[in-house]
């Protein structure tokens, strides 16, 4: 079975989902089975409910301060299981949630997914990827007409009552397109985050 939580760099990862509705050019999917010291982060079909909590029971979580939802997935795509795991994760072990998104869950749902978020989640970092829809829409390749759009504007409404909210790149676009980004996240008054590609 794929492992379900990994660690990398010092932090824990939930890969709960391998469902995406993205088709990234540079995902890491597409070159490596595993991330950290996950031997593969490969679902053969996706955990269930209990699976995740019995893995969140069997990590000792001492030392680390934060749960980060991010696998071979997006999470979102899973967010009943992402809302229980994450509330489940946060009572008894007492950690910090943060979601690693593409910030279509709204697109996915059809419906305003925030006030589920809020409460359980204590950050977001929404993937970025581009200064502009057509920029995106090449590297990202999502699954819905106005996805770009539809990212943003989740970015600025998550702000009002997630505690953290960031959008990110990472730092191998052009200096030209780093710039772009820096401009707009600016104009939404939206943090961003310049992630080392590793």
């Amino acid at each position: 079975m794929a492992d379900i939580l990994y660690t990398y760099k010092n932090q824990v990862y939930a890969n709960i989902t391998n469902r995406c509705n993205c088709r990234c050019t540079f995902c890491i999917r597409g070159h490596e089975d595993g991330v950290g010291d996950a031997e593969t982060l490969w679902h053969k079909k996706d955990p269930t409910l209990e699976e995740i909590k019995a893995a969140i029971d069997a990590f000792d979580f001492t030392g680390y301060d934060e749960l980060v939802y991010c696998g071979y997935g997006e999470p979102t795509c899973a967010l009943d299981i992402l809302l229980e795991t994450a509330k489940y994760a946060k009572e008894k072990y007492n950690v910090k949630i943060r979601i690693n998104t593409n910030g279509l869950g709204n697109l996915e749902h059809g419906r305003d997914i925030i006030p589920d978020l809020a409460g359980v989640v204590d950050s977001l970092s929404i993937s970025l990827n581009a200064p502009d829809a057509e920029k995106y829409n090449a590297v990202s390749r999502p699954r819905f007409e106005g996805a770009f759009e539809a990212m943003l504007s989740f970015a600025q409404e998550a702000q009002k009552s997630i505690p953290s909210v960031k959008l990110s790149i990472v730092d191998v676009l052009p200096e030209e397109e780093i710039e772009a980004c820096k401009e707009l996240t600016a104009k939404l008054g939206v943090p961003l985050k310049i992630r080392k590609f590793s």
